[in-house]
């Protein structure tokens, strides 16, 4: 079943693949990361305003990662602000999806999270650098074929 932004999408020649709506009725679309900066600028001049999360996941040891970007489209006197959730997947051996700091200001910390634990690298982002780990740290952590290293650093309580 496609909801009604799929619609759209469709009528506009714009390729997606619909993922259905998850437990709260949002509809949840799959975008390929090259088409992903151009739908992300045509959704915010359509309405959808405001990010209000992005997230990342791998989806399975050795396969794709995932960049989840929720947008919601508020306008004024809308009781019931339009919501959508967008998915790119990305293959391990070509991490880069098109950053979208520069469409949604909020993007910033968030995709700059997901590069640190996941290694997913987001084009033209401004200061795309590790903001959790330390920058001399190897490897990603929240990937699901993160091997830990085997010491631990004690930090300074000062």
């Amino acid at each position: 079943m496609q909801g009604h932004l799929s619609v759209w999408l469709v009528k506009h020649g714009l390729v997606h693949r619909s993922l259905g709506f998850d437990y709260q009725g949002i509809e949840t679309l799959q975008i390929k990361p090259e088409d992903w900066h151009s739908i992300a600028v045509i959704l915010y001049v359509y309405g959808y305003n405001y990010l209000r999360s992005q997230c990342a996941y791998d989806v399975a040891p050795g396969g794709l990662l995932a960049s989840v970007y929720h947008l919601t489209r508020i306008e004024y006197g809308v009781d019931q602000p339009e919501e959508v959730c967008i998915k790119v997947f990305a293959p391990r051996s070509n991490h880069r999806i098109p950053s979208v700091f520069w469409v949604w200001k909020s993007a910033d910390f968030q995709e700059r999270e997901s590069y640190d634990m996941l290694g997913i690298s987001y084009e033209n982002h401004p200061r795309l650098k590790r903001i959790l780990m330390p920058e001399s740290w190897i490897g990603w952590p929240l990937r699901k074929d993160y091997i830990a290293p085997n010491f631990y650093e004690i930090q300074d309580a000062h």
